[in-house]
């Protein structure tokens, strides 16, 4: 589009004007997450609510929506912190509709990724599932016919950049998606592009900082900005922080980390921080663990002193983590957008620092000439070789008033240079790229508070980009090899298969859990990369019904990423390196890193299929894989604080904590019809509290109770904060 945007500072003056421009056959693509433009959004679906003419398809991906709760208990303990987290939040109304069942017949919405688990009985989002890779989201979008694109984005005006705004949490897809929108326009096809000013949302420069005129119509209507869905940090276990350690052992200083949301990601971010900031402490850790000895993968690929070269993030979800790393110092390796430059720099050929040999350097790599030409100067100025002042006129370097000779064979005009025109630092160099993020609100308050010279040091920019080597828009693939070496894409599974198949995103009944997102395509970039490796975590164990299963099988009937593309495996007893192994390795390596409860049947199944030998048995040093263990590993310092359970903060109170462990034993305790028959006859007999627990009670809403309902609810806390303080029984007991 040529000219300015159309600013309006109405919802339904949008909805109208969209209209106008596309008609009533409305396929709307949505980001993915936080970046949803929620005014705008709610309007144009209440609008076809209203209008069965208007045909309405959503395209989109991970709806947010606050925490509700099934059960009365689970109701009674989610509506305060909901209020308190997301009470200001406006609700995404088709969202909400989607989880209540109830859209109108004239709307459907389609999602590429779902919350984990959140619509795994809920059959028209299991219809209407796109399951695609994340650098294939453009593509299939555009094939669907979207011909409407909305997005909440940042203005310009609030950092000094008028006619400016951010895509900031989500150039993801958009940036891609904006030019082929306009092709399809230029082709006959009416388009709208919607941008929904708001200005809580933090302006993040570089790739994702764009001209407003490249969306048709803009919402701005300050009065109605409202504050961002957050988040909110998840308790980290002691299991969760053992695998984040292991993951830790296998970070290379100077090298590259991709990691996604939740425990297990945290407990890896403070794993890391703890081998930098406390190296005695986390040698202590590794030590105990006999790592070196047990996992020689550690050693060969990873490292374990503090990270003197620093990490560079490059993932498609910046995390909260990302910034925990940058203010500790680890998330300090920064890379530059030419590949000849970064080439020198893993090299170790040139330094942060300017200097004369580096000239020389630059020049014998065919980078820049002698006598410097203009385009020569202008890019030594632009990567901070030159001080910026520094330009070129009539052939000679020009400084204020001075000029000086540029050809680097002269005595004379190196020792001028040296003396008058070497910057003090590089400068462009990024430590993170980020296609998309959510997290935590005091995550978006540090992008706000955050200094220029930090938030230079981020760039959002296109999933494509970060996912993908092949991609030309911003940056070849040459470029990508050099600037992440030494990668390591960290993502989680829900279970492995002793063949070496990853289960991350559904069920071997069809159903969908999640969504393949990003996973399959940092796995494959792994084995692209020179150097890199691809890392999936996970926990050893579950429990369904009651029940301990084992997250390492036999066999699945589905599979996320298949066994050709086996690498490492990491759970809280260890580090799986399966990368290169004959089937028998790969599934003995597998069965050393699962819970000791599982490993004899295992390996049965095993040898019965003729995997591994009929006479192996397990060694003696295999068998100590319990929870028991993981609890010594983590206190052997004799530091309870060293591995807590909300490293970086967190959202709920004390009283809320203890609830909340309350009620997820009397969620486990009642899995099964044994279970919660007696479950509630322990409960209805328990006699009242001595006022121990009334401060639960009340934030339950449950001091003053009538009625059958919310009595059996009062007692049940009562039963369930009392199972709290009943000491386990066995060595093998979960807390």
């Amino acid at each position: 589009m040529s000219g300015n945007s159309l600013r309006l500072n109405d919802a339904e003056a949008c909805v109208d004007e969209v209209i106008r421009k596309v008609g009533k056959e409305i396929t709307l693509g949505l980001p993915l997450g936080l970046g949803k433009p929620v005014r705008f959004v709610n309007a144009l679906y209440e609008r076809a609510r209203q209008d069965p003419e208007i045909r309405l398809h959503i395209m989109t991906a991970l709806s947010l929506l606050a925490p509700r709760g099934a059960s009365s208990l689970e109701q009674r303990f989610m509506k305060p912190f909901a209020e308190r987290l997301y009470g200001d939040i406006p609700e995404l109304a088709y969202a909400r509709d989607v989880s209540a069942n109830r859209l109108p017949p004239n709307v459907t919405v389609s999602e590429f990724f779902f919350k984990a688990g959140s619509y795994l009985n809920n059959r028209s989002q299991q219809r209407h599932y796109v399951s695609t890779n994340y650098t294939h989201a453009v593509r299939d979008l555009m094939a669907l016919g979207v011909n409407v694109l909305a997005q909440m984005v940042s203005p310009g005006e609030a950092v000094g950049a008028p006619g400016k705004i951010s895509l900031s949490c989500n150039p993801d897809l958009t940036l891609d998606l904006l030019p082929l929108m306009r092709e399809r326009e230029a082709a006959g096809t009416p388009v709208a592009m919607v941008a929904e000013l708001n200005r809580p949302l933090p302006f993040m420069g570089h790739h994702a900082a764009i001209d407003e005129n490249r969306f048709d119509v803009v919402l701005d209507q300050p009065n109605t900005d409202y504050p961002l869905f957050s988040a909110p940090q998840m308790s980290v276990s002691p299991e969760d922080h053992l695998i984040g350690f292991y993951a830790s052992c296998l970070l290379r200083d100077g090298g590259t980390l991709q990691v996604g949301i939740g425990s297990l990601g945290a407990a890896l971010v403070h794993s890391a921080i703890l081998r930098h900031r406390s190296n005695d402490d986390w040698r202590a850790v590794f030590d105990h663990l006999r790592v070196a000895e047990h996992f020689p993968v550690a050693s060969e690929v990873g490292g374990t002193e503090p990270f003197d070269a620093g990490l560079y993030g490059c993932s498609e979800m910046m995390v909260d983590g990302f910034l925990y790393l940058m203010e500790a110092g680890v998330l300090s390796r920064e890379v530059y957008d030419h590949a000849g430059l970064q080439d020198l720099i893993n090299r170790a050929k040139i330094g942060p620092t300017p200097s004369l040999s580096d000239l020389d350097t630059l020049r014998e790599a065919g980078i820049i000439d002698s006598p410097l030409r203009a385009r020569d100067v202008q890019w030594l100025v632009t990567y901070g070789f030159f001080r910026s002042e520094v330009a070129f006129k009539g052939g000679r370097l020009a400084l204020g008033e001075q000029s000086l000779d540029g050809d680097l064979d002269q005595p004379e005009a190196r020792e001028a240079i040296e003396k008058l025109i070497l910057g003090d630092r590089l400068k462009g160099g990024i430590a993170m790229h980020g296609g998309f993020y959510v997290g935590p609100k005091q995550f978006y308050q540090s992008l706000r508070d955050m200094s220029p010279e930090r938030h230079d040091r981020i760039c959002m920019t296109s999933v494509n980009f970060i996912n993908h080597l092949y991609d030309h828009r911003f940056g070849d693939q040459k470029l990508k090899v050099a600037q992440r070496q030494h990668g390591r894409f960290v993502n989680s599974a829900m279970m492995y298969t002793l063949s070496g198949a990853a289960v991350s995103d559904g069920l071997d009944d069809g159903r969908v859990v999640s969504g393949v997102g990003g996973q399959y395509n940092f796995v494959a970039m792994a084995h692209e990369l020179p150097g890199a490796r691809s890392i999936l975590t996970m926990r050893a164990i579950r429990h369904s019904k009651g029940k301990a299963l084992s997250n390492i099988v036999f066999n699945y009937a589905h599979c996320t990423i298949p066994r050709h593309l086996r690498d490492i495996v990491i759970t809280e007893y260890g580090i799986a390196d399966l990368r290169g192994q004959s089937d028998e390795q790969v599934y003995l390596r597998l069965i050393r890193i699962a819970d000791s409860r599982f490993q004899e049947s295992l390996l049965r199944q095993a040898q019965k299929a003729g995997k591994v030998d009929s006479k192996f048995r397990l060694p003696a040093s295999w068998k100590n894989n319990t929870p028991q263990a993981i609890r010594e590993a983590v206190s052997v310092t004799g530091n309870s604080d060293l591995f807590p359970p909300f490293p970086f903060g967190r959202d709920f109170t004390d009283e809320e904590l203890t609830l909340g462990k309350a009620l997820k034993g009397l969620k486990a305790a009642t899995a099964t019809r044994r279970g919660k028959l007696s479950t509630l006859w322990q409960a209805a007999r328990a006699g009242n509290d001595d006022g121990r627990y009334e401060p639960y009670l009340k934030r339950m809403g449950l001091q003053n109770v009538r009625g059958f309902r919310e009595k059996l609810d009062r007692k049940l806390v009562i039963h369930g904060l009392r199972q709290l303080e009943t000491p386990p029984t066995t060595g093998h007991s979960e807390t």
